[in-house]
């Protein structure tokens, strides 16, 4: 439609008028094309969106062959080559979200984030918004799902069983007992829980960051207009889900 509008204006010479039209559809185009960003992708990369982990896996990624070698020495296991595997035939890029996403200021629509934040500290959940704030557009909307502490807790409350309550929040670490398990570690990290949250501690933290009209959701429910391949439902069992507006 708007392509006929602007041809239509050329034909009856209205050069600079057609001009002016040619420049917005221009800017729509700009804007259709800006990044959304899955931070934190995991094995759940969103299709047609950027996504990012910070996760050595990707590097290993790119020499099946040393990861094979490392898998064979014991030195990477099972769940870690599955992952390396996966990322040789994603496109998932390496970057540490808590200090550095790499997007211009203010270029991004959307940024989306499954069950990672539970896994930074205090300090670093607060980097990672403000990294966040940063790209996002004036108007861009943040999305975020993670792990319910009140699940958790309405569990404990019905089976009084404090070892099943630890063990499911994951705010525990197994201490590597010999060489590989050390080694392990130190290339990889540890995977458990460093904080929790429910809907009214996330809204404290978002609103903090200085995000406008935050809102607790339901699976499947989203304030963005087009989701696209976005998994509004991901892991429902478990989750909360929020959405904020820079």
């Amino acid at each position: 439609m708007y392509k006929q509008f602007f041809l239509e204006k050329l034909k009856t010479g209205d050069i600079i008028e057609a001009m002016h039209d040619n420049n917005l559809l221009v800017n729509l185009g700009q804007q259709k094309l800006l990044p959304r960003i899955n931070v934190g992708c995991g094995m759940s990369p969103t299709i047609g969106w950027r996504n990012l982990d910070n996760s050595l896996s990707i590097f290993l990624s790119r020499s099946l062959l040393l990861s094979s070698l490392l898998y064979k020495l014991h030195l990477i296991n099972n769940d870690q080559f599955e992952y390396i595997k996966f990322c040789a035939n994603h496109n998932i890029d390496w970057a540490n979200a808590c200090k550095h996403i790499p997007a211009e200021t203010c270029s991004v629509e959307i940024i989306y984030s499954s069950h990672m934040l539970e896994h930074l500290d205090q300090d670093q959940s607060l980097a990672f918004l403000l990294e966040a704030k940063r790209v996002l557009k004036s108007g861009g909307i943040i999305r975020l799902a993670l792990p319910n502490i009140k699940n958790l807790v309405h569990e404990y409350n019905n089976n009084q069983d404090a070892d099943e309550f630890i063990l499911n929040s994951f705010l525990w670490v197994k201490s590597p007992k010999n060489l590989l398990e050390k080694l392990n570690f130190l290339i990889f990290g540890f995977k458990h829980h460093l904080w929790m949250y429910d809907e009214i501690s996330i809204l404290k933290l978002i609103s903090k960051v200085g995000f406008l009209s935050p809102i607790i959701l339901k699976a499947g429910e989203t304030t963005i207009s087009d989701p696209g391949a976005l998994k509004l439902n991901e892991r429902e069992d478990e989750s909360l889900y929020i959405e904020a507006i820079k």
